[in-house]
């Protein structure tokens, strides 16, 4: 009897430890990933980094691509060409190379520069890739004295009133000074949308050239 109670109890034993030492084995299974999950989640990480390589690729192809996306909302503000009427915005002329100054009709100097700007139109000749723009930042100013004036001097570029946005937008870009006429305030936009605010003060037809030539000279 005490031969059949010590059996019993060694078969118990073994079933105990049996069952506590296989529960861990079957949860490690149950936790251990299979061979399909791996390969699937590499799959998923190669597709990511495919489609990660693909955009890098299309920035490298257009470089202008994150420029264009971050222009100036200036850009896209409505103008109006007071010699035709005509509404046109600084994002419709892009992959041209644009040359803009800030000016008012009662400024002398600005009407220097201007004399300069007529003359590197000359020494550029007809380009359909290059516009000029005249902006007339007085708000005491309107369309109708603006048109006035350019046709008096026989400018044949694109002049338009400043809208206040624009305006706004010119000094915090740019500094208050593009709000001075008399420093004639000048800025050049590369073919990418690229702002480049050139020295105060006239200058003269070759100078302007120098700067505007590389600028033309680089392909989209």
């Amino acid at each position: 009897m005490k031969l059949r109670t010590t059996f019993f109890s060694l078969v118990s034993l073994t079933a105990f430890l049996v069952t506590a030492c296989g529960a861990p084995a079957e949860d490690a299974m149950m936790d251990k990933p299979t061979e399909e999950a791996m390969h699937d989640t590499m799959m998923t990480e190669e597709a990511m980094d495919e489609s990660m390589a693909t955009e890098e690729a299309m920035m490298e192809d257009n470089p202008a691509a994150d420029v264009m996306m971050d222009s100036p909302s200036w850009f896209s503000v409505a103008l109006t060409n007071v010699r035709t009427g005509e509404a046109f915005t600084v994002q419709d002329l892009k992959g041209k190379v644009i040359l803009v100054e800030t000016m008012a009709v009662w400024c002398s100097k600005c009407l220097r520069q201007q004399g300069q700007v007529k003359e590197l139109h000359g020494l550029l000749g007809e380009r359909d890739d290059f516009v000029s723009i005249g902006l007339d930042i007085d708000p005491n100013e309107d369309a109708s004295k603006l048109k006035d004036f350019v046709d008096a001097q026989g400018f044949d570029w694109l002049y338009a009133v400043s809208p206040a946005e624009v305006s706004r937008d010119l000094s915090s870009l740019y500094g208050d000074q593009f709000l001075n006429p008399p420093s004639t305030p000048m800025l050049a936009i590369d073919r990418h949308g690229v702002v480049h605010p050139l020295p105060f003060g006239i200058k003269s037809a070759e100078d302007l050239l120098n700067f505007i030539q590389p600028l033309l000279d680089e392909n989209m």
